[in-house]
């Protein structure tokens, strides 16, 4: 199922852990849609920016297989409202820094990123389709946060 121009829901719900462990990673109709706004709103203007295609890390995650990586009830991860993402051969904090001038998101995290290592860590983007989106933009080093814009 294509959810946008260039991005699908086989895309959107693949994981090696659920194939690996026997989970069915599969969206009900309302997580679907709310994929559908992820890709309008944060996959899609990337894309088009930086004109390189890219698959998501991670997108939907079903309740089962958010507990078996040791991911918390409440990640939007569950409700199909967070993506996990890299464009290749762009710094993820020049991604994460785009995103946070250019597009509506709920939570921007560049995670698990490493001062003066360009490709470590990943983007980490939510968006909610209730439209209150709190515009947080923050890095997470593995061990402590700090400001994205800071």
């Amino acid at each position: 199922m294509q959810l946008s121009d260039h991005f699908t829901l086989s895309e959107l719900t693949k994981s090696s852990t659920a194939e690996r462990l026997g989970i069915a990673n599969e969206p009900g109709s309302m997580e679907v849609e709310n994929l559908i706004m992820v890709c309008d709103k944060i996959l899609e203007p990337v894309r088009n920016h930086y004109g390189v295609p890219f698959a998501p890390n991670s997108g939907f995650r079903c309740l089962e297989l958010n507990r078996a990586i040791g991911s918390s009830d409440s990640s939007q991860h569950v409700a199909g409202e967070a993506v996990d993402f890299e464009v290749p051969g762009v710094p993820n904090r020049e991604t994460a820094l785009w995103v946070m001038d250019n597009c509506q998101f709920d939570q921007l995290i560049l995670e698990f990123y490493k001062e003066g290592v360009p490709d470590s860590g990943w983007v980490h983007c939510s968006y909610t389709v209730d439209g209150d989106n709190r515009k947080s933009a923050r890095v997470f080093d593995g061990q402590s946060w700090s400001s994205l814009g800071g």
